[in-house]
């Protein structure tokens, strides 16, 4: 991951993010872009002379954030960047700009009028094309990887996870826990499981990363048998694939990733489906 895009609204949320972001930086070298958003509403509130005392006051919090957080990577590339207009638009195509790139931001949940509150969060994944790390607000977990979870289902593209989550898991030297999902537990979900495990596998040997496999049959909420799963076995960041849907205005309405964000303890990681961007394109 050279570049790690972070969103910053000042917020406790977004400056905890920003310290996964460094843990990050820190294991791969990746440059540090810290990104504030002028969006509509902030604008209409003021008038030019306040407009432009506010951006001085903007630019001065960022200066400041950029030399705390060169203390704890001063070898490493931090820059500010001051954008314009919507906040998840502007971010995603900010991200889109930059190869081997990650978005990094924090959610207050579903309501709020910070920049990240939870419906900008869920615009921006909807609209990445580059993986987005994603924390709620309440999450204050280890920031040095230990395990991370990688849930395998019956999908074509579940496995495109699988190299994000090997280079993260190398980057920190984690164990990655394949989780198969037997939703629903048919004799034929079972064989795909098998064989999508199999396959993961081996991109983890063949990664060189340690690992351990596991199915569990899914009755009800996958959402949750996954979340309680990564609990018990303690780990600390999660990756999922997004759920796409033909009908972009219901994009995210009862969606197992959008449960998933609002409701995982730890961080997640989701990344955006290579064939639905190219058939989009």
């Amino acid at each position: 991951m050279k570049n790690i895009i972070v969103g910053i609204d000042f917020s406790a949320s977004s400056l905890n993010a920003l310290k996964h972001a460094i843990a990050i930086s820190i294991k791969t070298h990746g440059r540090l872009h810290l990104v504030w958003v002028k969006t509509p509403s902030f604008t209409n509130k003021v008038s030019r002379e306040q407009m432009k005392k506010a951006m001085q006051k903007v630019q001065k919090a960022l200066d400041d954030l950029i030399i705390e957080t060169k203390r704890e990577i001063p070898k490493n590339e931090v820059l500010s960047v001051i954008l314009d207009g919507k906040t998840s638009t502007e971010l995603t195509k900010y991200a889109a700009n930059f190869a081997d790139s990650i978005i990094v931001v924090g959610t207050h949940g579903m309501s709020g009028q910070d920049m990240f509150a939870g419906s900008n969060a869920m615009k921006a994944v909807g609209l990445t094309t580059v993986p987005i790390l994603i924390l709620r607000e309440e999450v204050k977990i280890n920031r040095d990887l230990v395990q991370i979870l990688v849930p395998i289902d019956s999908s074509f593209e579940t496995l495109q996870k699988m190299k994000f989550a090997t280079r993260i898991a190398k980057a920190f030297a984690a164990k990655i826990l394949l989780l198969g999902l037997n939703n629903p537990p048919s004799a034929e979900i079972k064989h795909t499981i098998t064989v999508q495990l199999q396959h993961a596998s081996t991109m983890c040997k063949d990664a060189k990363i340690r690992h351990a496999v596991t199915a569990i049959d899914v009755t009800g909420n996958a959402t949750e048998a996954i979340i309680n799963y990564a609990q018990d076995k303690d780990t600390n960041l999660i990756v999922v694939m997004r759920e796409e849907e033909d009908d972009f205005s219901n994009f995210w309405v009862g969606s197992d990733t959008r449960r998933m964000v609002n409701t995982s303890p730890m961080p997640i990681v989701v990344i955006p489906n290579v064939n639905y961007f190219a058939v989009s394109k």
